[in-house]
């Protein structure tokens, strides 16, 4: 039996989130009935990263599962993407220790939130990024930014649905990158809580128009309580980036 790590980009616009629900359409369950096919109907469960919800998308997404099958890394990527819809591409397999997990063994990871900056709406773009068209500040959202850094408290910027008790989190580099109509907003860090990164963002949209101060964003860490921080940034903006092992 081999442990198999699979680097996965998908587009979530047609998703209803990567983890496998009693309805609807998953990325986790297209990847084990692929699998499920390639090993005569017995299935197999794959284990992630972490989890994305519905409609946001992912270039460097990790997961990782065990097969007999003895077949290399690159022939697994091309059995699989052979099988995958055309949302879902396998960009790289590679065998790992047994005591590999694609979720508890991870360092670091990185999100990308696009924001489009340009007047009208752009109906090529418009699931793959959050059409904003209003001004903001650049020194504002840089000052939000780096009230991010460092570890925190994150509880007013997690999901009140969140089961997690432990919502101590590092926020490692919080930058963006800005072109002639988007802003790249990229931030990493030891872990992210669920709506996290869209929280934060949604919170420095307001900073970047005047709505709040940047510096209240460190008393609204202590406050610990969602309500205290801003709104949640719609989901087709987000993509999970890169996960560091």
């Amino acid at each position: 039996m081999q442990r198999w790590k699979a680097t996965v980009s998908y587009d979530g616009t047609l998703f209803a989130g990567y983890q496998v629900q009693p309805e609807g359409r998953t990325v986790q369950s297209e990847i084990e009935r692929s699998l499920a096919k390639m090993h005569k109907g017995e299935d197999l469960r794959i284990s992630a990263s972490g989890r994305t919800d519905a409609g946001v998308h992912a270039i460097g997404q990790v997961c990782h599962f065990d097969s007999p099958l003895a077949i290399a890394g690159d022939r697994w990527q091309k059995a699989l993407n052979a099988l995958l819809p055309s949302d879902i591409r396998i960009t790289k397999v590679e065998a790992v220790a047994p005591d590999f997990h694609a979720r508890f063994s991870a360092q670091k990871k990185e999100y990308h939130y696009r924001l489009l900056t340009c007047s009208q709406p752009d109906v090529f773009r418009r699931h793959y990024a959050y059409h904003f068209p209003y001004s903001l500040n650049r020194d504002a959202l840089e000052e939000g930014m780096r009230m991010f850094l460092g570890t925190h408290d994150f509880t007013s910027f997690s999901s009140a649905r969140s089961t997690v008790e432990d919502k101590i989190r590092t926020i490692y580099r919080f930058e963006m990158d800005t072109s002639t109509d988007e802003i790249i907003f990229k931030v990493s860090g030891s872990g992210f809580l669920y709506n996290m990164v869209r929280i934060m963002i949604g919170t420095l949209l307001d900073a970047g128009q005047g709505r709040i101060e940047p510096k209240e964003i460190e008393a609204m860490l202590q406050e610990k309580n969602r309500i205290a921080a801003g709104k949640t940034a719609p989901p087709h903006g987000l993509y999970l980036y890169h996960v560091t092992y």
